[in-house]
C-alpha cells in the first residue's frame, strides 16, 4: 500500500495514515494548589496547614509515572466511526437503535451503534471477503489512544472535548459534525463508544501487556451520553456486550 496520507475504500470508507510513534501511557500526576491562608477581608473558612501537607501527601503517593508505548509500525486508521450506511452496504442489515426518524437528517452518515464486540468482527470479516485488495481489522487500544492524542502527552482538555466531540447530548449525530483532531480523525470522543480488539486488562497501568484471553473488550471514547469532564482518550471501560451507543471504527493494512 503506498503511504498516501489519506485513501478511500470501495465503499466509501476514509482512513487516515497514521506515522509511527512513542507515547507516555498511564501518567498520572495530581496536584496541590500552594496553601493560602485568611487574607485580609475575607469572611470565610480556610482549611488549616496541616490539611494542605496531608493533602499533597495523597497526591504524590496517587502519582503514577506512567510508561512509555512505542508504535513502530505506520497504520491506516477510519477518519470516521463505521457508519450505519457502511454497515448496511457490508451486513443487509442495520442493528442501530438512533436511525430512521429517531434522528434529524441522514441517519446513514450516524456511527452504527448496539454493536458487540463479535458483531464488529462479522462486519469485518465480511468485509475482508468484499474488498481483497485490504486487510481490515479493530484497532489495538495503543493504535487507538495513540491516534486519538494525535502528537499530544496530555489528555483532551474540558473546552477541547466540547469542540471535537459530541457529549452531554441526546442522541448520535452524523459522523464529521464536530472539529477533527490534529491528524485529522473525527469523533475520538464521543458519539459512539469504540471497541478495539484488546481483551480488558484491569491493572493496565501496572502491567500493560494486553491478555490473551478474557471475556471482556476494551470499549475507548465515551459516547454521546458522557459530559466533558468524563470525555477522556484514556478511558478503559470493560465491554461484554452492546449498547445503543457503542459502534466501533477499523484500522487497515496491506495484504502481505
Amino acid at each position: 500500500m503506498a503511504q498516501e496520507a489519506t485513501f478511500t475504500n470501495s465503499i466509501g470508507m476514509e482512513f487516515v495514515l497514521i506515522k509511527p510513534g512513542k507515547m507516555v501511557v498511564g501518567k498520572f500526576q495530581p496536584t496541590v494548589s500552594p496553601y493560602v491562608g485568611p487574607q485580609p477581608g475575607q469572611d470565610r473558612e480556610f482549611l488549616p496547614p496541616a490539611a494542605y501537607k496531608e493533602a499533597k501527601e495523597m497526591a504524590a503517593a496517587a502519582a503514577m509515572p506512567g510508561f512509555t508505548v512505542s508504535l513502530d509500525c505506520p497504520y491506516y486508521i477510519g477518519k470516521y466511526e463505521v457508519t450505519q450506511e457502511q454497515w448496511e452496504k457490508v451486513m443487509g442489515s442495520n442493528p442501530s437503535f438512533f436511525k430512521g426518524d429517531k434522528v434529524a437528517g441522514d441517519a446513514g452518515k450516524h456511527p452504527v451503534g448496539n454493536v458487540t464486540w463479535k458483531d464488529a468482527r462479522k462486519f469485518i470479516k465480511k468485509l475482508n471477503k468484499l474488498d481483497k485488495q485490504y486487510t481490515y481489522r479493530l484497532p489495538t487500544e495503543f493504535e487507538w489512544e495513540y491516534a486519538a492524542r494525535a502528537g499530544t502527552e496530555d489528555d483532551i482538555a474540558w473546552g477541547e472535548a466540547r469542540a471535537m466531540g459530541v457529549i452531554s447530548d441526546t442522541t448520535t449525530r452524523a459522523v464529521g459534525s464536530k472539529q477533527p483532531n490534529a491528524w485529522g480523525l473525527h469523533d475520538m470522543i464521543g458519539n459512539v463508544w469504540e471497541w478495539v480488539d484488546d481483551y480488558y486488562n484491569e491493572q493496565i497501568f501496572a502491567d500493560p501487556v494486553p491478555p490473551r484471553k478474557g471475556t471482556q473488550h476494551v470499549l475507548k471514547g465515551a459516547s454521546f451520553t458522557g459530559d466533558a469532564k468524563n470525555a477522556t482518550y484514556m478511558t478503559h471501560a470493560a465491554g461484554p456486550g452492546n449498547g445503543f451507543d457503542v459502534g466501533f471504527r477499523v484500522v487497515v493494512e496491506a495484504r502481505p
